[in-house]
């Protein structure tokens, strides 16, 4: 069931995730799991969305690729990736090996095609330190840091240009306390809404805009932030799952739906309520992808939970903040609903159809 936890839309960019195992020998084995054709493809971090890129025809054709193929081209590439890669020993960086490339055969259309690359490396026999820095050109990473192949102790999230602090070379490798993942994971929740979840960003923008009070707005993101912590928990600890096949174009309808309701009516229903909370329900299994494929910190999976879902409540909150901030002198006006509301949440649904029609690929 853990597969579910791997939904990961196509052309959604989304971050490295690097674990770098220390054996007992001094060897050091880096394995990178990412979307291999954004790097080849050329397109840059700033694109939340591989469609917006001047690239996204390259993309489209590496995707098309065999994967013998696309396994041909990724060893190609490869020295020239493991040459960009910044994994340091002190003032020392480390040279890079291949050992292995592992390219899925069996991912859906509608997913991206997550390629495992191995490589090792040599150990100073005098380092004291290690640092890890993942290239601007490629965005942001997840540092894993394990010992002798056991479950990674440290998870670091390494937005885009940052390094990871340093790790002591030779001692115990310290698991993050329980505030320190409380505010990664917070972090993390948060910045899941703003800026990188435009998707879930509209659909709170489409609850903001039919209610001119700011009450049953807030009752509705709760509604939506209880049930997307429902079946984020149920499917961290394995007890859902759904192919992104239909979990995402879900998502994605949910938008167009409420965008159109926006429009076909003018006063907030009281059963919406219970639609939000249907629909929250699905947006929580789109959130499960997120922290699977960072992987849950040994022993504080309880708190990780807690506080993502509390940063996405944050983010969600900021978002009505915002809004009502752009709207507060207008909202009571006469032609806010002819004018804002109407407009805004066409846009909306218009939005929500094209990924609709993308995610189930029929564009």
């Amino acid at each position: 069931t853990a597969g579910f936890g791997r939904i990961a839309d196509a052309h959604r960019l989304r971050p490295a995730v690097v674990t770098a195992d220390f054996a007992t020998g001094g060897e050091l084995k880096l394995t990178v799991a990412t979307n291999f054709e954004v790097l080849l493809a050329g397109i840059a971090p700033k694109h939340e969305d591989t469609t917006d890129a001047p690239e996204a025809k390259k993309y489209a054709a590496l995707r098309a690729l065999s994967t013998h193929d696309f396994t041909v081209r990724l060893r190609e590439f490869a020295p020239k990736y493991l040459q960009s890669l910044r994994a340091g020993f002190d003032d020392q960086l480390v040279v890079f090996t291949l050992a292995d490339v592992r390219v899925p055969s069996d991912v859906e259309p509608e997913q991206a095609r997550i390629t495992t690359l191995v490589a090792t490396a040599t150990v100073p026999t005098d380092a004291s330190a290690f640092t890890w820095r993942y290239p601007a050109l490629y965005g942001g990473s997840a540092l894993r840091i394990s010992v002798d192949g056991a479950k990674p102790v440290v998870t670091e999230w390494l937005p885009t240009e940052t390094t990871s602090k340093a790790y002591q070379i030779g001692e115990p490798l310290r698991a993050r306390t329980t505030m320190e993942v409380a505010a990664a994971h917070t972090w993390l929740g948060y910045i899941h809404i703003l800026p990188r979840g435009l998707d879930h960003t509209l659909f709170v923008l489409g609850i903001f805009l039919l209610s001119i009070r700011l009450r049953p707005v807030v009752w509705q993101v709760t509604a939506f932030t209880v049930a997307h912590s429902i079946t984020l928990g149920l499917a961290l600890f394995g007890h859902v799952a759904a192919p992104a096949a239909i979990v995402e174009p879900l998502i994605a309808l949910s938008i167009v739906y409420i965008g159109v309701e926006n429009v076909l009516t003018r006063d907030l229903k009281s059963w919406r309520v219970f639609i939000v909370f249907l629909f929250g329900l699905l947006h929580g299994m789109g959130f499960a992808g997120v922290l699977l494929d960072l992987g849950l910190p040994a022993g504080e999976t309880v708190t990780a939970l807690i506080t993502f879902n509390v940063g996405v409540e944050l983010g969600q909150l900021s978002v009505i903040a915002l809004a009502l901030l752009a709207t507060f002198r207008w909202r009571d006006r006469p032609w806010f609903r002819q004018r804002v509301v109407v407009p805004g949440s066409l846009v909306i649904a218009v939005v929500g159809a094209f990924w609709t029609l993308e995610r189930i690929g029929l564009i």
